[in-house]
């Protein structure tokens, strides 16, 4: 089902008048735009047999950005008035000081679509997500009588975006958005533990509320649960760890991605600064941050600023080879812009962000990896972590983990987690798995204050000494 297409050029604001003010911000500036968006988003949560949460939210308004070497002017409002463009104009303005830069180039554009325009958010009736929810959570209890509880929840929204550049070109994209969680609690011998299984992407609500969908995803959180019944006590100490394919990838997202955006590299801040060129991962490793893999989460058919995005290799075969670039930073440094200039809404100003961000496959067959680990840990998912960009030093917590020796996967364990920084980490990979996979859908990423949907991904890897914490 598609809605009234968001054009603030035909009913709010004259575009001669919106290019008459941004043109008067900018003059002198290096770069600008007027970012212009609105949103619309519903979630509707279920918990324990009951509609718990059920939420619609929308926005709009704009956000008008003057760039003057290092320095930023923005100014935002959710009025979409002239009056309010001039105000924000004036404001932004005074970045720009007594001018004297050369403007950039804008954009070119692009006309390839990554998803479709379907509006999710109106895709379906009320009445209907509510039964897909209702019908969850009766699946889940039907298969497995230890079920306690179980929570569902189901998200929808719709993304339009318009951007102005002062010479005039607009350029524009509309991002849909879908996720289905689902969450569930076994008790079994007066022990309760917890699975949860879910995902999405820039697609129809119709792909995720099909029950050939969501009864996988039940089934899914049913077995973790009942993995992490049976675990015991995570051992603690130094021990070569294999991690399992997919969603894994966002420990490489956070101790290896961050530290190869653009800002923190030319910063010096980052733990990879300086670098480019040298030796930074295994022979065998090749890091991707793809925006243009169609529908999923972390895609987009247009950066913040209206950069047509990028598969830009970061990592070849061990070798740092690139950084992920808005405008600003790019042009500071020299280089291209990569589209990866991202914003949380009209009211951030863009940066440089991961889109889809994945290790590519090695030539390792999965199996032989974890026979050749004679004492560690098999992880196979991650909960939340916390990493220091400076020197990449990561805490991740396992929310799935096996103890292995002798090659033998062994009993689940609770508890782990993994400690470590992402430089030592990527040199100390011993191998690399045929088996590349991409995460379900469920990945957000902060910075700065700002949240965007983002991809992960990796093949099986086999790290060698990284400390596991447990208690065992």
């Amino acid at each position: 089902m598609e809605s009234e297409r968001f054009d603030p050029f035909a009913d709010r604001i004259d575009p001669d008048v919106a290019a008459a003010r941004l043109r008067a911000a900018t003059d002198g500036a290096d770069d600008g735009e007027l970012f212009l968006e609105r949103r619309r988003s519903e979630v509707l949560g279920f918990d324990d047999g009951r509609l718990r949460t059920a939420s619609f939210d929308a926005a709009e308004g704009f956000g008008l950005r003057a760039v003057r070497g290092d320095t930023t002017g923005y100014a935002h409002s959710t009025e979409i008035t002239e009056a309010a463009l001039l105000r924000a104009a004036d404001t932004a303005r005074l970045a720009v000081g007594a001018g004297g830069g050369t403007m950039a180039e804008a954009p070119s554009g692009t006309n390839r679509r990554l998803y479709s325009d379907v509006d999710p958010v109106i895709e379906a009736p009320f009445a209907a997500k509510l039964a897909t929810l209702r019908d969850i959570d009766a699946f889940a209890r039907d298969l497995d009588a230890r079920v306690v509880q179980v929570s569902a929840t189901l998200a929808a929204s719709r993304q339009e975006v318009v951007i102005l550049r002062p010479c005039g070109t607009i350029l524009r994209d509309t991002r849909p958005m879908t996720r289905l969680n689902v969450s569930v609690i076994l008790e079994q011998n007066g022990r309760r533990e917890t699975g949860s299984s879910g995902g999405g992407g820039r697609q129809a609500l119709s792909l995720l509320t099909d029950p050939g969908h969501w009864q996988g995803a039940v089934r899914e959180a049913l077995r973790i649960a009942a993995v992490n019944l049976e675990a015991e006590a995570a051992p603690a100490g130094v021990m070569d760890v294999v991690l399992g394919p997919g969603w894994p990838g966002i420990l490489l997202h956070e101790a290896v991605g961050h530290g190869l955006e653009g800002d923190f590299n030319r910063k010096g801040s980052s733990a990879f600064a300086g670098l480019m060129g040298q030796r930074v991962a295994s022979p065998g490793v090749t890091v991707l941050d793809n925006g243009t893999i169609p529908d999923r989460r972390g895609s987009i058919s247009i950066d913040d600023e209206g950069t047509a995005s990028n598969a830009t290799t970061l990592i070849d075969d061990g070798i740092l080879v690139g950084y992920m670039q808005d405008r600003q930073n790019a042009r500071l440094m020299g280089v291209a812009p990569t589209g990866n200039g991202r914003r949380q809404s009209f009211a951030h100003p863009p940066m440089p962000r991961m889109t889809n961000t994945y290790m590519l496959s090695g030539k390792a067959d999965p199996a032989d990896i974890l026979a050749g680990l004679d004492d560690g840990i098999y992880a196979v998912g991650f909960g939340g972590g916390q990493v220091d960009i400076t020197n990449g030093k990561f805490v991740f917590s396992c929310t799935e983990a096996y103890r292995v020796k002798n090659g033998q996967v062994g009993a689940p364990v609770k508890g782990a987690t993994l400690i470590g920084d992402g430089p030592t980490a990527m040199q100390h990979i011993q191998a690399i798995g045929s088996d590349t996979a991409l995460d379900p859908g469920i990945g957000n990423c902060g910075k700065a204050g700002q949240w965007v949907p983002v991809g992960v991904g990796q093949p099986t890897l086999r790290i060698g000494r990284l400390t596991v914490g447990g208690s065992g």
